[in-house]
């Protein structure tokens, strides 16, 4: 098992490290004073101008595996770039590498027709619009997506759409101009995971009212924003149908693996930062006659965040790895893994910081409380830790099925059913 990035891998990480250093991080507090400017729901100058360049330099579209649409890079290679992008906030827009958009292109690249791809694909990937994904619902227990209500009835040559989502991440975005739902398009279907569709809805379309927006501990995260939407006899072209009636919750599981992992790569750099941060400010602050460094606390808080950083970079090279090599499906032990490894990680690393930069660390000065809101989310997009685990645990038990063993021997290990795990697909916001 080689985690080595490849030349190609380590040619990219250092032009986005570059990328980052030069003109991303100096510009990051200009970047916030236009969003506060005027209206926040509209696209920030600087971001777009950044976004160009970032084009200019083939800094774009990175996590797109296919060299047909993006750089042609592995899970494994994509690594170590996504976790550069994670270390600022508004990174990963800038590389149009940045969650819903990157999921739903893979959906389109995945699953869609000519048409579709023509018609959102390319845009997406051009970053002329934005996009958003409804799969969560107000109503009902999301953890299990057998429960969503939205309904989705064929009506001549349309499918009309009638239900609530919330936490659709990007509706708020003024360039959204197309979401991927997920709703019920054959609720009696003896087979359970077979009553769900998922279908293109263009916006706006009649019928379609965004609510509200729903904070994070009190970021609203615009200009991206998650609403609360309710459709009401909302029509669109049977044409819109992805894959076909029936098969949405093969598209989400063809859609979560990637998106799980990326999530979790982000998260790392994310914790890098809040420990380098911690690290300067622990060696200029004094308190009690020497640098707060000195103390054995904060020492003991710099060398557990170190180790499970470290922890953590590493299982998720690993699922990227099998990942690659025998696909999502055997891998789904370590992604879920992962997910559940990461967001934790982060949040603790993230509060060490927090608390070694005293009343300043809850402020918006610093960036820490704003990362720690996004790390916290991520414990519950792309499934909650307690669905996660409980898969853990099932594919961990699954060995021992059907096993014969004696005093003194050793028990016959079942090969793992490659089905198992996928009764379940969790929550997920982005």
């Amino acid at each position: 098992m080689n985690f080595d990035y490849s030349n190609k891998a380590k040619t990219l990480r250092d032009k986005v490290s570059l990328f980052m250093s030069e003109h991303v991080y100096p510009n990051e507090q200009e970047m916030l004073a236009q969003l506060d400017k005027d209206d926040r729901w509209q696209p920030i100058e600087m971001v777009e101008s950044l976004k160009a360049k970032a084009r200019s330099e083939g800094l774009w579209n990175l996590f797109l595996p296919s060299s047909e649409y993006g750089a042609g890079l592995t899970n494994l290679e994509y690594a170590p770039s996504c976790e550069e992008m994670g270390r600022s906030t508004f990174a990963s827009e800038i590389f149009n590498c940045s969650a819903p958009d990157t999921g739903n292109m893979e959906v389109l690249v995945r699953y869609g027709t000519e048409e579709q791809k023509k018609l959102w694909l390319e845009p997406l990937l051009n970053g002329e619009i934005r996009s958003a994904f409804a799969m969560t619902e107000v109503e009902v227990s999301s953890s299990d997506a057998t429960n969503i209500e939205t309904s989705i009835k064929q009506d001549g040559d349309e499918y009309i759409i009638n239900g609530r989502k919330w936490w659709t991440s990007g509706a708020l975005d003024p360039r959204c101009k197309i979401l991927i739902l997920m709703g019920k398009s054959d609720p009696d279907n003896s087979d359970r995971y077979r009553q769900q569709s998922q279908i293109l809805v263009p916006l706006p379309s009649e019928g379609i009212t965004i609510k509200r927006m729903l904070p994070v501990f009190g970021y609203d995260d615009a200009p991206h924003g998650h609403a609360e939407i309710v459709f009401n006899n909302v029509r669109v072209p049977k044409t819109n149908i992805l894959l076909g009636e029936g098969r949405g919750f093969e598209i989400a599981q063809g859609r979560l693996g990637p998106g799980r992992i990326h999530h979790c790569m982000r998260l790392i750099g994310l914790a890098e930062r809040a420990l380098e941060r911690m690290c300067r400010r622990t060696k200029d602050r004094v308190a009690f006659g020497k640098p707060i460094s000195h103390h054995g606390v904060t020492q003991e808080r710099i060398a557990e965040a170190r180790i499970m950083i470290e922890q953590s970079r590493l299982l998720t090279l690993k699922a990227a790895y099998m990942m690659d090599t025998v696909g999502n499906k055997i891998a789904k032990k370590e992604i879920a893994m992962i997910k559940v490894a990461a967001p934790n990680m982060a949040c603790k690393v993230i509060d060490w910081a927090i608390q070694a930069f005293g009343g300043a660390g809850v402020t918006a000065d610093y960036g820490l409380a704003n990362a720690y809101a996004k790390a916290r989310l991520l414990r519950l997009a792309d499934g909650p830790d307690e669905v996660h685990r409980n898969q853990i645990a099932r594919l961990e038990l699954k060995q021992y099925d059907n096993t014969s063993s004696h005093k003194g021997g050793n028990a016959f290990v079942a090969p793992l059913d490659e089905e198992d795990g996928l009764a379940s697909i969790p929550r997920f916001i982005s």
